[in-house]
C-alpha cells in the first residue's frame, strides 16, 4: 500500500480523540506530523521515519499504519517484514482497515509471519466488513478457493459483488465468471456480460477478451462481429495471445472488419510467437502454398 496524504489526515484526526498521551496532545504535534509528511514528500525518508515513530509508539493508530508501511517498503529504515507486521497489528487492533488488509496480506504471503490462511481470512474479513474493496475482493477469492475457510461460492459471490459495486475491476471480472459458470448463483449470461463489460471498460484485458467472445458468440448479448472485433483488438494490443489469434481469424473471415489476408497473417503470427497453439495452427494454414 502506498503512503498518502489521507493517512496523515487520519493521524491528525486521531490526535483530537480523547485519551491520547500528553505527547500526542502537545500543541506541536500537528506541526511535527506536517514536518514528517513534508520530509516524506521530499524523499527524506529517514527524517520522516524519526518524526513519525514517537506518535506510533504513543498509540496513534494511523501513524502505526504509516510506520508499518515504511518498514514494509524499506523507506527511512531497513526493510523488515517482522516490524511491519508488528505495527500493522497494532493499528489493525485499533480498527484501521488498511492495516487489517495489510496484516491479512502478510499472513497470506507469509511475510514477517508464518503463512496462515486462517489468520489472513480473519483480518481480510475485518477490513472487508469496514468496506475495504481490496479486502472484499480477497475474501471472495478465499471463499472461492476454500483457503482459510470452507469453500462457499455463495459467499464468494457476495464479497465479489461488494467489491465490484465499488468499481474494482478484478472483482467485476470474477463476478462475471461466477455468473458465466453458474457458481454460487444461477447461470446468467446477461449478468456475466454486464460485469465483464464493466471490467473491460476499466482496461482489464481478460474481461475485454471475454466481452469479445460473448459478442462473437451472441451469449448474453446480440451477436455483433463489429463489437467483437473492437474488444479483441483492445486486448490483442495488450499482448493477449488468444485475442491476437481471434483477431487474425476475424481478418481472415471478414467478420466485423474488411477482409485482409496480411493482417490475418500478422495477428496469428503474433499469437503464435506468444505461445498460442491455435495461432500457430492458423498461421500454418494461412501460409500454405507460399
Amino acid at each position: 500500500m502506498k503512503f498518502t496524504k489521507t493517512l496523515l489526515a487520519s493521524a491528525l484526526f486521531a490526535l483530537s480523540t480523547a485519551g491520547l498521551s500528553p505527547l500526542a496532545m502537545a500543541d506541536s504535534a500537528p506541526n511535527k506530523l506536517n514536518q514528517a509528511l513534508k520530509a516524506y514528500e521530499n524523499q527524506d525518508y529517514a527524517a520522516a521515519f524519526n518524526l513519525f515513530k514517537p506518535f506510533a509508539e504513543q498509540g496513534v493508530a494511523s501513524v502505526q499504519l504509516i510506520l508499518g508501511l515504511m518498514y514494509d517498503n524499506g523507506r527511512g529504515v531497513k526493510q523488515d517484514y517482522h516490524q511491519a507486521v508488528k505495527w500493522y497489528e497494532k493499528a489493525a487492533e485499533q480498527g484501521v482497515k488498511e492495516a487489517q488488509f495489510n496484516l491479512g496480506n502478510a499472513y497470506f504471503k507469509g511475510e514477517g509471519v508464518k503463512q496462515d490462511y486462517h489468520q489472513a481470512f480473519k483480518w481480510y474479513e475485518k477490513a472487508a466488513e469496514q468496506g475495504d474493496s481490496n479486502a472484499q475482493f480477497n475474501l471472495g477469492g478465499m471463499y472461492g478457493k476454500g483457503r482459510g475457510v470452507k469453500q462457499d461460492y455463495h459467499q464468494a459471490v457476495k464479497w465479489y459483488e461488494k467489491a465490484a459495486g465499488q468499481g474494482k475491476a478484478e472483482a467485476q471480472f470474477n463476478l462475471g465468471n461466477m455468473y458465466y459458470k453458474g457458481q454460487g448463483v444461477k447461470q446468467d449470461y446477461h449478468q456475466a456480460f454486464k460485469w465483464y463489460e464493466k471490467a473491460a471498460e476499466q482496461g482489464d484485458s481478460k474481461a475485454q477478451f471475454n466481452v469479445g467472445l460473448m459478442y462473437d458468440k451472441g451469449q448474453g448479448v446480440k451477436q455483433d462481429y463489429h463489437q467483437a472485433f473492437k474488444w479483441f483488438e483492445k486486448t490483442a494490443e495488450q499482448g493477449e495471445a488468444a485475442a491476437q489469434s481471434k483477431l487474425g481469424l476475424m481478418y481472415a473471415l471478414g467478420h466485423g472488419v474488411r477482409q485482409d489476408e496480411q493482417q490475418a497473417k500478422y495477428w496469428v503470427g503474433k499469437a503464435c510467437d506468444n505461445g498460442d497453439q491455435n495461432g500457430c495452427d492458423l498461421y500454418r494454414i494461412f501460409n500454405k502454398g507460399e
